[in-house]
């Protein structure tokens, strides 16, 4: 089969809608607890939905080498647990008030509650995964949650501040793409793959992932409230700078760039407004500059997978990069 044959997000889900929906009831049996609250949040954000892109990742490259057991939907469901927790952690940090259009979960529960509730869905997803009895994995699965715990502490840090872009690539490896990379990684270790292998579907999962986070950071700026399900700009009202604010800092002059300082250092947009901002960017072709990275890590994603045969699952991977850049929301 022709890896140059056209496939869309419809095949794909058609091609693992068995198992995704395996995931799903996996997911929800595994989020049950003998404390209600728990039970309620991790319900709560299994309902959310989301694209379920990661689960998706480790499917394709578990088929990649015609792996069919269950191992796959077990660890599909501990990356769909792995996800949201640090989220719900997140949404309390940034007091957030909306999450995927929805209220977030420490408006609905209370900060303490849900901070608990996220420790109980790692400890959760490790148990699990302990289960499968494969070292490789777990190994992975530590080295991951060390990972997005470190990204999160160095966001932290950062916040207020005008980051340099080597720190921001970062800080969006650790907190999304790394993330991608583990789900390629398991999915390889499951099917038996060789070193090689397994390195070139990581990085397809890293490449995948950063160009997923630098798409999901310029739709943060430029999309609508009702797209996004939460309030435009969050990331500058939030203190963070994001890959396109960086390119216009770097060429921008002195009064544009107090005006993005003001905003990033007060994290609210009171004496500057966000249109004031977007033009700015606009200006300097920044938007653009961010859009074009997201295109060069896509088209490393699918450089990563070359050299494997031609098959459906390949087909499946070689267009995910392409959806990923072209999303709205």
């Amino acid at each position: 089969m022709s890896t140059s044959a056209a496939i869309n997000g419809k095949e794909i889900f058609e091609l693992l809608r068995e198992d995704l929906a395996a995931i799903e009831r996996e997911f929800g049996r595994d989020t049950v607890s003998g404390v209600e609250a728990i039970t309620e949040i991790g319900e709560y954000l299994r309902a959310g939905g989301g694209k379920r892109i990661r689960p998706m990742l480790l499917l394709l490259s578990s088929k990649l080498f015609a792996y069919s057991g269950r191992g796959a939907i077990k660890l599909g469901a501990v990356m769909e647990i792995i996800h949201p927790a640090p989220l719900v952690h997140d949404d309390i940090i940034d007091e957030a008030q909306t999450r995927r259009g929805r209220p977030a979960a420490n408006t609905q529960w209370g900060n303490s509650k849900c901070v608990l509730a996220g420790d109980w869905l790692y400890m959760q997803a490790f148990k699990i995964a302990v289960q499968e009895r494969n070292f490789r994995t777990l190994d992975t699965l530590i080295e991951l949650t060390q990972q997005m715990v470190e990204g999160e502490l160095l966001q932290m840090e950062k916040l207020g501040k005008l980051i340099s872009l080597d720190e921001h690539f970062d800080l969006i490896y650790r907190k999304t793409a790394c993330l991608f990379s583990v789900c390629m990684r398991i999915g390889a270790i499951l099917g038996g793959a060789t070193v090689e292998q397994e390195e070139n579907l990581a990085q397809y999962g890293r490449d995948l992932g950063m160009a997923f986070q630098i798409v999901d950071d310029v739709l943060d700026l430029t999309a609508s409230e009702s797209v996004l399900g939460k309030p435009v700009a969050s990331d500058l009202r939030e203190g963070k700078v994001t890959m396109a604010v960086i390119h216009a800092l770097e060429r921008c002059g002195p009064r544009e760039r107090e005006k993005i300082s003001t905003v990033v250092r007060e994290q609210a947009f009171d004496g500057v407004s966000h249109e004031e901002i977007l033009e700015i960017l606009n200006r300097y072709g920044s938007i653009d500059a961010a859009q074009q990275c997201a295109l060069q890590y896509a088209g490393l994603a699918r450089n990563a997978i070359c050299r494997f045969p031609d098959s459906e699952t390949k087909r499946a991977l070689l267009w995910a990069p392409e959806y990923v850049v072209g999303r709205e929301k």
